[in-house]
């Protein structure tokens, strides 16, 4: 059986967010990598050097500030994608009382 699927991603590109959102974007980042761990570690994963998926050892499993900024930077683009798209399907996003 062939693979057939194509992904048709919401096109965000003309989406432009403000520093306020843009911060925003930063705290989910850092939530989705703590989202993450979380899971890894509740399936029996833990800390090595290397990835190893028989042994399930992760060097990603640190916090988030001791990440490097490109695997910082895959949590930060899921972040920003899913707040864009927010913003393309016409919802506003705002601090309460604001």
């Amino acid at each position: 059986m062939k693979n057939t699927y194509e992904p048709r991603p919401v096109d965000t590109g003309d989406v432009v967010l403000s520093d306020d959102i843009l911060r925003l974007a930063e705290e989910l980042a850092r939530n989705t990598h703590e989202v993450w761990s979380q899971g890894r570690i509740n399936d029996g994963w833990r800390y090595g050097e290397k990835r190893d998926d028989e042994q399930r050892l992760h060097p990603c499993l640190v916090p988030y500030d001791e990440l490097s900024e490109e695997e910082k930077e895959y949590d930060r683009h899921t972040s920003l994608e899913t707040l864009k798209c927010i913003v393309k399907m016409g919802y506003k996003i705002s601090a309460q009382g604001k």
